[in-house]
């Protein structure tokens, strides 16, 4: 076993002794500290990004550049928050550009916020936690905010891995990815893209993630 994922797999046994709830409200010096290569969930950079298709629906989204376009609009702003990401990627091994996708494609950085808020007052914070099913912990834009999402995201991943061992580690990651925005816990097949059927998220995720770690995440 290569020893950089030793840290996912404490990580892995340590939530399954408390509820998701409580998990967030673990200090972050608590968790085992990971490889400086941030390894355990993969490579970004191996992870296949389609293009995204261009229908009349999502005619302002499509093209093959899209993610990098709107990623790069949201850079400066992430840049802002560039050391609380890194610190909750190192104490979570997860990689810090993945963070900061999740972050651009939720929220634009906090661009499409209102006091921290949705427009619907319902989903909260840079990562858009949902008020409906989490109690969120902190400011919007705080480390405390992240390390809860990013908590929540580890916890998809590693549901993945256990529910379907056999899917590959891009699958498995991708499906985290799609938990992370649905909070589903029983996905079935394996699809090009577990979270829709126009493989609009997790791509887009994949897209950016990959352009802010080309960009220093």
């Amino acid at each position: 076993m290569n020893a950089s994922c030793l840290p996912c797999i404490h990580l892995q046994q340590a939530v399954r002794h408390c509820s998701e709830i409580s998990c967030f409200q673990t200090p972050l010096s608590h968790f085992p500290a990971p490889s400086a290569s941030y390894s355990c969930y993969g490579d970004i950079n191996a992870l296949q990004a389609p293009t995204i298709s261009c229908t009349a629906v999502r005619a302002p989204d499509c093209g093959r550049y899209h993610a990098p376009r709107t990623a790069d609009a949201d850079i400066i702003r992430l840049r802002k928050y560039e050391i609380p990401i890194k610190r909750v990627a190192r104490n979570l091994c997860l990689d810090p550009a993945l963070i900061a996708a999740i972050i651009s494609q939720e929220s634009r950085a906090g661009l499409l916020l209102d006091n921290g808020w949705d427009q619907g007052r319902q989903r909260f914070g840079l990562m858009q936690i949902d008020r409906r099913y989490h109690q969120p912990y902190g400011t919007w834009d705080s480390e405390e905010h992240i390390n809860q999402c990013s908590t929540m995201l580890v916890l998809g991943i590693n549901e993945m891995r256990v529910r379907h061992p056999t899917w590959t580690w891009d699958q498995q990651l991708r499906g985290g990815i799609c938990a992370y925005r649905a909070r589903i816990s029983n996905i079935q097949v394996y699809d090009e893209d577990p979270c829709s059927r126009d493989n609009s998220y997790v791509n887009s995720v994949i897209g950016r993630a990959q352009y802010f770690k080309r960009h220093g995440f």
